[in-house]
């Protein structure tokens, strides 16, 4: 184990245990070189067990599976250090505790809590469940959700964590810990998906509710209102359809299940109760059949009139609102109005977009009705270009994260926007053409650390190459463009070419493609009159980084006309 004030490669400073399992040992670190706290997963191996051999594939595939993923509930991973006999993996540190130290300490807790905690679990899930392929999290419980101070959660441990495969009949290993994983964990009964983290997390609901542990006796979901009575009827029958054995049989989609939560009071028996005790005095109240047949469809039409009434006097409402946060909440209460509206989303996006700033609070307001609506707004017509605007919104304005973290950060956020605009779009989706270029682009930089690492990138840098010509020449094309947009494209240029020019010259790039990408990138950014402190600072640093770009771009032509049999006697040289 390591020990107190050691130093991890030359830089973490152990401080303190702060947590162990079966397989390993977690500190608390100080990253002397950053001055910020990390968390520190040490895993120790045995040369001659099998064991350490599972140990260490399930930790690759844990932090590989991690990399691709940002949430602002899930840790990230920063850094995986092998130092002979043991392993230390670095990540996140999460100030909280699990929930399942809270309800050892303190028992149930109220209904209120685990409702806020159950939609912001339903978020995540959601996230993991939209990626391209699918993320199955397969270990809900209460041992892998914090509690933070603030009262937000962050889902820990991707261990058993993996990517649902097309066509696959089973999952390859049954695992889950016991009470908490749904019946088709454990084989025979088809692959896992997103309804097996449903189960886990009607099951973690459950305990949290009623302080019953699924893995001891009784061994039932008896009603929660078993346990106690004061509890809502709706949230009773919704956390009983998450935990049926037939997945057929739960929520289908954590939107389904979102839903739900955010409507139980509606499912709850005294609702239904006086629902019924209105329509037994409208039926009595009826003259008969058929004045009853007119009288429906004209509470439907009214009903209907009267919401696009609503809608359209709280949307001019939040057209004149001058008040930001005051604005964002009428356009929320318009899109709640009309579901598959995408007109109050597009104008969140820009109200967004007016302070050259998307903040995570702002992400989770828009997500939380955005995908509570999403199927609705899927088979409208004007989806595909909400998902294109959603994409651009992430790509040049989403602030989590800082410098290369944010870089990376912003665009695995775009992806799956632009992805769906492609889907959604058809061969008629104007923006056809530009949504692939920003999802091809995106792709390129989320896979090509992990490709770099196992010597699979060659072959990709012509294409991203390609792609980066194509948004510039796109981006100065269009005269109205955002000046943070045109900048970050040159950013995103000057970047490339300070980055990968070998790799460009390796896959076949030209000095002069490469000097003609960088020469539009410097008359651009020369060209450009800013207005804000924020495109100030960027410019700047386009500008100072233009020259190491060609220089870049020098060394990589300079190098590759060294003939192989010199080039090989420097390296020799320099070895020595």
């Amino acid at each position: 184990m390591a020990k107190i004030g050691a130093i991890i490669d030359g830089k973490y400073e152990i401080l303190k245990q702060i947590g162990m399992g079966g397989m390993s040992t977690v500190y608390l670190a100080m990253d002397q070189h950053l001055n910020k706290q990390w968390a520190v997963k040490e895993i120790r191996l045995r040369a001659d067990d099998r064991e350490s051999r599972v140990i260490i594939q399930s930790l690759i595939a844990e932090a590989n599976l991690m990399k691709k993923l940002d949430h602002p509930a899930l840790p990230r991973i920063v850094d995986i250090i092998d130092s002979r006999d043991t392993i230390y993996v670095i990540m996140d540190y999460i100030e909280g505790e699990p929930l399942s130290r809270i309800l050892e300490r303190e028992g149930p807790q109220p209904e209120e809590d685990v409702l806020e905690w159950a939609r912001q679990l339903c978020d995540v899930l959601s996230y993991l469940h939209t990626r391209k392929p699918p993320v199955i999290y397969r270990d809900m419980k209460p041992g892998n959700i914090m509690i933070r101070p603030d009262g937000n959660i962050r889902l820990i441990d991707f261990g058993i964590a993996r990517e649902y495969k097309e066509g696959k009949t089973s999952d390859t290993v049954a695992l889950g810990t016991k009470g908490y994983a749904a019946p088709e964990q454990f084989g025979g009964q088809g692959q896992t998906d997103a309804r097996t983290d449903i189960y886990s997390l009607g099951v973690t609901l459950y305990q949290a509710l009623t302080g019953q542990t699924p893995s001891e006796p009784p061994y039932e979901f008896y009603p929660i209102r078993y346990w106690d009575p004061s509890l809502s009827g709706g949230l009773e029958k919704i956390i009983a359809k998450c935990v049926k054995p037939n997945p057929q049989d739960r929520y289908q989609t954590c939107t389904q299940l979102y839903y739900a939560l955010n409507h139980y009071e509606e499912e709850d028996d005294v609702h239904k109760a006086a629902q019924r005790r209105k329509l037994r005095a409208f039926t009595m109240a009826a003259a008969g059949f058929a004045l009853f047949l007119v009288m429906g469809f004209s509470g439907l039409f009214l009903e209907s009139w009267a919401n696009t009434q609503n809608y359209d006097s709280i949307y001019q409402r939040a057209e004149k609102e001058t008040e930001a946060s005051e604005k964002e909440a009428l356009l929320l209460q318009c899109a709640q109005l009309k579901p598959d509206s995408v007109q109050p989303y597009e104008a969140l996006i820009d109200l967004y977009k007016s302070d050259l700033s998307f903040q995570v609070d702002e992400e989770m307001e828009i997500k939380t009705t955005l995908y509570r609506n999403l199927e609705a707004l899927q088979s409208s017509e004007g989806y595909a270009g909400l998902a294109f605007e959603l994409g651009k919104l992430y790509w040049y304005y989403y602030e989590y994260g800082s410098g290369d973290t944010n870089f990376v950060t912003r665009m695995k956020g775009a992806v799956q926007w632009f992805e769906d605009a492609l889907e959604y779009g058809g061969e008629d989706f104007e923006n056809a053409e530009m949504a692939q270029v920003y999802r091809d682009i995106g792709r390129f930089n989320e896979d090509i650390t992990m490709e770099i690492e196992e010597a699979s990138d060659a072959g990709k840098y012509a294409p991203y190459f390609q792609s980066l010509q194509q948004l510039t020449a796109q981006m100065e094309t269009d005269p109205d463009e955002a000046e943070i947009v045109m900048l970050e494209v040159y950013r995103l240029d000057v970047d490339a070419l300070e980055t990968y020019a070998r790799k460009f010259e390796s896959d076949g790039i030209t000095r002069q493609q490469m000097e003609e990408l960088l020469a539009s990138a410097r008359a651009g950014v020369q060209q450009l009159e800013t207005t804000t402190d924020k495109t100030d600072a960027l410019k700047a640093d386009v500008t100072a980084r233009l020259d190491e770009a060609a220089a870049a771009i020098e060394r990589a032509f300079t190098r590759s006309r060294v003939p192989e049999s010199e080039r090989y006697v420097t390296m020799q040289y320099q070895g020595n």
